[in-house]
């Protein structure tokens, strides 16, 4: 009497096939993640843009500021007049400025709750169907296999 050796890639075929994967679920994951992915980046590149923008313009100001402050004066109390306007000025665009970015950052965190609560829900849904689904599956593999035994 011989023993016969089981084909072990037969056995596992046949058990993989018992219990089909559904790539088309694991595609739309992964588009949905991609799509979300280019939507944070879209966020955050024009949270980065219009940060330059302000930074660019508050720099612009500044040294026009002090472009007006390093010109030779006449009167030496000129120059400590000319040293406090660019102090005050300086600090009221510095709130502006600090102000805007604040904008800036308020609008970057709103987006990205919405997204994400968005994304949320997206994954939700698919659990939801990716479960019913399995459980349909499984239900008529179980039947199958209850047939068979009969």
């Amino acid at each position: 009497m011989a023993n016969k050796t089981q084909d072990m890639n037969t056995m596992m075929k046949d058990m993989m096939g018992a219990f089909p994967v559904d790539t088309k679920s694991m595609e739309d994951t992964f588009k949905n993640q991609a799509a979300l992915g280019e939507k944070l980046s879209s966020v955050a590149l024009s949270a980065a843009e219009k940060s330059a923008e302000i930074q660019n313009a508050w720099t612009k100001s500044t040294l026009e500021k002090i472009a007006d402050m390093s010109k030779a004066k006449t009167d030496p109390a000129d120059y400590a007049k000319a040293v406090s306007d660019f102090a005050s000025a300086n600090a009221e665009v510095a709130a502006e400025n600090m102000a805007a970015f604040a904008e800036v950052a308020k609008k970057v965190q709103t987006e990205t709750m919405e997204l994400m609560m968005s994304a949320g829900r997206d994954m939700q849904e698919d659990a939801t169907k990716a479960v019913k689904k399995a459980t349909d599956d499984i239900s008529k593999v179980a039947a199958k296999a209850g047939n068979a035994a009969k």
